[in-house]
């Protein structure tokens, strides 16, 4: 049995190949299995959010489409049709158990604008306060490639630490993750326990996906990274499993768990998985060769080149000369102010802008390092 005595607040993703029928209509049985099973927690105290897919598929099928459109306008008008009939599904079972849903559609913009990512906390932590359970989903009828989060797997990782949650459940088409793919290779194993995400982690991972879904196994160990690194513990298991979330919660040991590691700031999650970096700088040599050790900050005169159009205050990436990202921070300056000091001494900052600013390009306080570890892999 796992250690989850302490859990009060669980989120679960449901993807949309669970949530719809092959012909793309609503899988009632599964809201069902989903909604009573809330129903049970809710009596032991433990409260729950649902991040749901299915808009897109359900759209699809009221407008009698067989295949998934290219057309960016038209793919957004199914998003509006079948967010509409998820909803009415969702509630229609809501009703049969007195639970009251409340929807929440978010973009990355929720997230790359703080002011927006604390008034979305403030409004999750009024809804679990007055007993209403999110449920919340990309806003596809209005997501451009500049602003979608990318799949629910991700978008359910990135709520997890807003909600405070003990527990995240991606449930999927598949038991959990296996050495090997298991669609391939009949001998492969699954694992049951993750605690450390490295390169044997990597070396099992394919990216392939679902007819209507979009998340295959890499988007899930993305997800687990950003909800480990956050205090959140974090399972993949089959949706056909739904039924025994209370169990899951409880501590048997379905599907594959994640477990929580050393829980990175609040700050520092922001900067690597919440923000989108709008531009890149070039470091030279021996800025590079420092930052292998530790955290320092990026002076003018290490610079070497910008990329991207970006304000101060955005989050960019610093790249050494081959193109390696090396960390990840918030700017100092905009992109057009960098090109006219790079190169130069801190003390010629405000002759060349002709106003007195900070000294660095980006502070130490405000650079994740990236490395060669996961979390590059991550923001490549």
């Amino acid at each position: 049995m796992r250690d989850f005595k302490d859990i009060k607040r669980v989120i679960i993703k449901v993807g949309s190949s669970s949530l719809v029928n092959k012909d793309l209509s609503v899988n009632n049985e599964i809201i069902i299995s989903i909604l009573s099973v809330f129903k049970k927690l809710k009596k032991e105290g433990i409260e729950c959010a649902l991040v749901t897919s299915g808009a897109i598929a359900l759209g699809m099928h009221e407008l009698k489409l067989n295949k998934r459109p290219k057309e960016l306008s038209l793919k957004q008008a199914c998003a509006a049709v079948g967010q509409a009939k998820l909803m009415e599904s969702y509630n229609k079972v809501a009703s049969l158990y007195d639970l009251v849903l409340g929807q929440i559609l978010i973009s990355h913009d929720d997230f790359q604008i703080r002011k927006r990512m604390l008034i979305l906390s403030d409004t999750l932590d009024s809804m679990f306060k007055h007993g209403i359970i999110p449920v919340i989903n990309e806003n596809d009828a209005l997501a451009v490639d500049e602003i979608k989060v990318g799949d629910n797997d991700t978008l359910a990782s990135l709520i997890s630490p807003m909600i405070k949650a003990d527990l995240l459940v991606l449930f999927s088409d598949i038991d959990g993750l296996y050495d090997k793919n298991p669609k391939i290779y009949p001998d492969a194993k699954m694992i049951e326990r993750v605690d450390k995400i490295d390169d044997s982690i990597l070396a099992m991972v394919g990216g392939a996906t679902t007819n209507v879904g979009t998340g295959g196994m890499e988007t899930k160990i993305d997800a687990a990274l950003s909800s480990i690194s956050s205090g959140v513990n974090m399972i993949i298991c089959n949706s056909n499993r739904i039924t025994d979330l209370e169990k899951i919660v409880k501590g048997e040991e379905i599907g594959t768990l994640f477990v929580k590691g050393d829980k990175v700031s609040s700050r520092d999650h922001w900067i690597i998985f919440k923000s989108n970096a709008l531009g890149a700088i070039t470091v030279d040599k021996g800025l590079e060769q420092a930052l292998d050790n530790k955290k320092v900050s990026i002076l003018p005169k290490g610079v070497k080149n910008v990329s991207g159009e970006f304000l101060a205050g955005s989050v960019i990436n610093v790249i050494n000369q081959n193109g390696d990202i090396l960390a990840k921070g918030i700017s100092n300056y905009s992109s057009a102010e960098i090109k006219l000091i790079i190169g130069v001494s801190s003390e010629k900052i405000s002759d060349i802008l002709g106003y007195i600013g900070k000294k660095q390009v980006i502070h130490a306080n405000d650079l994740v390092l990236l490395g060669d570890g996961y979390y590059g892999h991550f923001v490549k």
